[in-house]
């Protein structure tokens, strides 16, 4: 299985009691007391002058010092809304650009923006889960075990932080932690998805235990698939060279890379037709996903002797990024 890319910033308490703005849009620090400051100019005012009143020119001036205090209360929350949906949609349009660039570093903070600011639990966890893989990508493993942890935490019931974490806890060798989550994650997925029998498979095969399980669950995850995916397939073929079926393996890995590269063409064409950031994103997954695949048949291959094409593969897959410190495996 080809592991796709999909990510300590600041939180911002937003609202109208954690900032309020004057007329002119400038905010109104915390502890600027501006009504009682009022107050106690009127009082000043009513001493100042025994037993008369505030003239009108006075008056008027009292109005504008409410006005400007108190206004903004009334309208920041109305803008609020709108506010955050710019700068949310503004942060996830410049790390989804940023992601295509191969950009990861400036990605993840584009992201940390978006998640600042959306106050949607629903796209927190998607945040969190494409932060946690832009981290992997830099090198980051203990940031990205965070936000797979935290992003845990706000959907215990979600499988796809389960599978991330998995994946973290396989770079960082704990294969009791990463055989539990992609347990877990079995447990939280419809009976029978084929992508959490996948990933429970694959990551039975990355830390070499259960492998008849793992390959048990590939074949179930095949059984439903009339046109299997390139990922079921090099799953399944990891799997059968780890077992020692070497040719199998082999016919498996050429299946699987023959489909992704088919992908990565129908990849170039839209790059073609004018669609250039989302295509760029989209080859850099594909590129890695070859990147895995080519290594495992480079291992088969060099398995049963056929060291050219073995180094062949394993050159392809060191080009196109295969590197199980940042997720690449």
């Amino acid at each position: 299985m080809a592991v796709r890319r999909r990510t300590e910033d600041d939180r911002f308490t937003l609202g109208p009691r954690a900032m309020r703005y004057d007329r002119l849009g400038f905010p109104i620090p915390p502890d600027f007391d501006g009504p009682a400051l009022v107050e106690r100019t009127e009082r000043t005012q009513r001493t100042g002058r025994p037993g008369g009143r505030p003239g009108r020119g006075k008056r008027l001036i009292v109005i504008g010092l409410l006005a400007a205090v108190i206004g903004p209360g009334l309208v920041a929350p109305a803008l609020l809304p709108m506010a955050r949906e710019f700068v949310v949609g503004s942060a996830l349009r410049r790390a989804y650009g940023c992601e295509a660039r191969g950009q990861s570093a400036a990605a993840i903070g584009a992201v940390g923006r978006a998640l600042a600011w959306s106050d949607d639990p629903v796209l927190a966890i998607d945040l969190l889960c494409w932060r946690a893989m832009l981290r992997l990508d830099t090198g980051d493993v203990t940031g990205a075990g965070d936000d797979a942890t935290r992003a845990i935490e706000l959907a215990p019931t979600a499988a796809r932080p389960r599978r991330l974490r998995a994946l973290v806890h396989v770079v960082l060798s704990r294969p009791d932690d990463a055989l539990a989550d992609a347990e877990a994650a079995v447990d939280l997925s419809t009976p029978g998805d084929p992508e959490a029998l996948n990933h429970r498979a694959y990551v039975r095969g990355l830390v070499g235990r259960d492998l008849p399980q793992a390959l048990a669950d590939i074949d179930a995850a095949l059984a439903g698939e009339a046109d299997p995916t390139p990922e079921l397939l090099d799953t399944r073929g990891y799997l059968l060279h780890l077992l020692g079926r070497q040719q199998e393996a082999i016919d498996h890995l050429n299946l699987a890379i023959a489909g992704a590269e088919g992908r990565r063409r129908d990849a170039v064409e839209r790059a073609r037709a004018g669609d250039h950031v989302g295509a760029a994103r989209e080859l850099r997954i594909l590129d890695r996903d070859l990147a895995v695949m080519h290594h495992h048949r480079g291992l088969a291959c060099r398995a049963v002797g056929l060291a050219g094409q073995a180094e062949q593969d394993l050159a392809i897959a060191e080009q196109k990024g295969y590197d199980p410190s940042r997720g690449v495996m």
